[in-house]
């Protein structure tokens, strides 16, 4: 989107209120003459100096900014902003018109990598992922995808392990071998296998361990997660292939245990469910609140998705013929996504504490699993108490 963008006749006050009208938060914004052309830079500064909130911008404003080209790279941006000793960087075509705005805020952030966690591309851009399911009129959603910049693509499907997802993978792979594949869901070594040859880049291991997922109890079809994991890595260790475990993650131990199995990294999802950034209705029920979460599987969701339908190979059948392998029903509001996620990666770097290991890799070489009884289980959780305030990263 274009930079939020004052003329030099407005004044401070007619700026303030917009601010105010528009949610900003961020201070320092471009003044255009009538011809909306750059004729200078107003800063929080400026307005909180100014003597009067009737004064127009063209009176307190800086004239003259330093600005660039469109096209300048963020690390240019970077050096000129230094250099200038500024704080915003105006991107300006010939014709003397705002088409972009360099922070030094957020360009300072990517450049000195203040978030090294972040997954960004080389030009500082949060990487995208994008699903596909196995149909062959899925290429021109494909094709829309590679077109917007796309960095992964996962070929998704309840069954992984079939000839629709084995060819999408192949023509994928082929058509644009410049972005990654992740194929799934699969469950044993033999579709890690059968999926890599493909050119998969990535598998995703899980047939029916969510917790809105019924397709172990509809279809009696599934293997335990923990030995489909162990089962896909052992398949494909010594190749280049990543292993995602997908499903059954409910507190942040379980993670480790997965990457314990060999899985590279694992996908979550009643844990965010619930979160404020979930697009779930949030409701209210014995004055507490949730937040409505389906399965694909779910008979909603077939009715009203069409990604749903061809996921379970489901595409033309009525809706009286529907057979959901998902429920739907709502889980307790969380809070923020970044709340979830501290306590999550802060339970991780513990788990790599406790075995002696630096990294993941280290973890899954060196992890090891032990037989558990059902008193052990019980051992293993807070027990003998009533818990009076629940904590963080831990509810019953």
């Amino acid at each position: 989107p274009a930079p939020v963008c004052f003329h030099a006749n407005d004044d401070i006050s007619f700026l303030r209120a917009e601010k105010k009208r528009m949610g900003l938060k961020f201070n320092g914004f471009p003044v255009l003459d009538e011809n909306d052309c750059l004729v200078g830079m107003i800063t929080s500064s400026d307005m909180r100096f100014a003597p009067m909130n009737a004064m127009k911008l063209k009176d307190v404003m800086q004239p003259a900014p330093i600005t660039a080209k469109p096209g300048t790279t963020l690390r240019k941006a970077y050096d000129l902003m230094r250099a200038a000793k500024v704080g915003k960087l105006p991107l300006v075509d010939k014709a003397g018109h705002v088409v972009g705005l360099y922070s030094f805020t957020d360009v300072q952030r990517l450049i000195e990598n203040k978030n090294p966690t972040t997954n960004c591309d080389d030009k500082f851009r949060l990487r995208v992922a994008a699903s596909v399911s196995g149909g062959t009129g899925d290429c021109g959603r494909m094709e829309k995808l590679a077109d917007a910049g796309v960095d992964a693509i996962v070929v998704d499907s309840a069954h992984g392990h079939s000839k629709g997802i084995m060819e999408m993978t192949k023509w994928i792979v082929k058509h644009y071998p410049k972005i990654d594949v992740i194929a799934g869901n699969i469950a044993t070594g033999e579709a890690a296998v059968a999926l890599a040859k493909c050119g998969a880049h990535a598998v995703k291991v899980g047939i029916g361990p969510g917790s809105i997922c019924t397709t172990r109890v509809v279809c009696g079809v599934g293997i335990p997660q923990l030995t489909a994991v162990y089962s896909a890595a052992k398949a494909l260790r010594g190749s280049d292939v990543a292993v995602i475990a997908d499903g059954g993650i409910k507190l942040s131990g379980d993670v480790p245990k997965a990457l314990a199995a060999g899985a590279d990294s694992v996908m979550l999802g009643s844990v965010l469910a619930g979160t404020e950034e979930s697009p779930g209705e949030k409701v209210y029920s014995n004055g507490r609140q949730y937040v409505i979460y389906r399965g694909m599987g779910s008979m909603a969701a077939l009715k009203n998705g069409k990604g749903s339908r061809a996921r379970y190979f489901q595409d033309n059948e009525a809706d009286d013929d529907l057979v959901p392998q998902g429920i739907e029903g709502m889980v307790p509001y969380s809070g923020h996504v970044k709340s979830i996620m501290t306590q999550f990666c802060g339970g991780l770097r513990a788990s790599l504490g406790y075995c002696g290991t630096r990294t993941i890799a280290e973890l899954k070489e060196r992890g090891k699993f032990f037989r558990v009884t059902a008193a052990g289980q019980r051992e293993a959780r807070p027990h003998d108490i009533t818990i009076t305030k629940e904590a963080p990263n831990y509810r019953t």
